[in-house]
């Protein structure tokens, strides 16, 4: 019986490795393909020109390829979309696990985890016909298409997943603490600041890289509300163009093996490189609360 479970949990034990040496191996050939078809464009292009070139004009003689308003775009979006969809996501989070009666939290939780597996084509139309019209009449812009559209449907996107996960974090803190806390005469409200929140604050730190993680990576809703000028944005209702939108829009129309596929492919290695960092320094943000978190306990 004894060799009966020691080879079933070697047989799982071997297909669990192959399964996750397997994702290893796809994402290392992804990473490989990306670097084989961007390397070429530096033939043409210095690193220099191509990071920090103020024009974007692929397809004119001779051709422009600077990405340096692309990747002010991307930053500017999800920077702002962090600034709405962080305070939201947690404090949706901290209401549905504290504060909300059993019954309000039936109704809320379902909804806002249905809010997370809209399509993104779905809240990019949403962001076309319903909110840029009303950004434009409201501030009486040109177009309201914009660098705020695009942060707002990258708030609306990313909240529903932290909160979701900041609750799951807010739940697995020990019931113990938060009755010795209550017992020691604080409030209700000092238990949740005090006590609650630096007990999870690693897997609200989670939380907010995983919905980021999504913001920054995400094609369709800016391709659709963006406004999809390449330059550089002045104010928060200009047009702009992230890198994922410009890859999308562009891939089908560029020459296979021309300069501009090369471009689009070099691109896609600098948001390849921008969102690792993205996740490294996340981690180990992270990692940081998980120690200041466990040492404040």
């Amino acid at each position: 019986m004894a060799n009966k479970q020691h080879t079933k949990a070697k047989t799982m034990q071997s297909l669990f490795f192959c399964i996750a040496t397997a994702s290893v191996g796809i994402l290392f050939m992804i990473m490989i393909f990306l670097f084989m078809e961007g390397i070429p464009l530096f033939k043409i292009v210095s690193p220099n020109d191509f990071l920090l070139g103020k024009y974007w004009y692929p397809t004119s003689d001779p051709p422009d390829f600077g990405i340096f308003p692309l990747i002010l775009a991307s930053l500017y979006v999800t920077l702002l979309s962090s600034v709405i969809a962080i305070p939201l996501g947690v404090m949706t989070a901290i209401y549905l696990a504290e504060l909300a009666s059993p019954r309000v939290a039936e109704i809320v939780k379902p909804v806002v985890e249905l809010l997370a597996a809209l399509p993104s084509v779905v809240i990019g139309f949403f962001g076309m016909v319903i909110v840029a019209p009303f950004l434009q009449k409201t501030f009486g812009l040109a177009t309201g298409l914009n660098l705020f559209n695009a942060a707002l449907m990258l708030a609306f996107m990313s909240i529903p997943t932290i909160c979701s996960l900041s609750e799951d974090a807010v739940y697995s803190v020990p019931t113990g603490l938060k009755e010795g806390s209550l017992a020691l005469g604080a409030t209700h409200w000092e238990t949740i600041i005090r006590v609650i929140l630096p007990a999870s604050v690693s897997g609200i730190s989670t939380a907010v890289i995983l919905g980021m993680s999504r913001a920054i990576g995400e094609t369709m809703v800016v391709l659709m509300v963006a406004g999809g000028a390449a330059m550089i944005p002045g104010s928060l209702f200009d047009p702009v163009r992230p890198l994922p939108a410009s890859i999308a829009a562009e891939m089908a129309e560029a020459p296979f093996r021309g300069d501009h596929y090369y471009a689009l492919f070099a691109t896609g290695i600098v948001l390849f490189l921008f969102t690792l960092l993205f996740n490294i320094v996340a981690d180990f943000i992270s990692h940081k609360y998980r120690q200041v978190g466990e040492a404040s306990l």
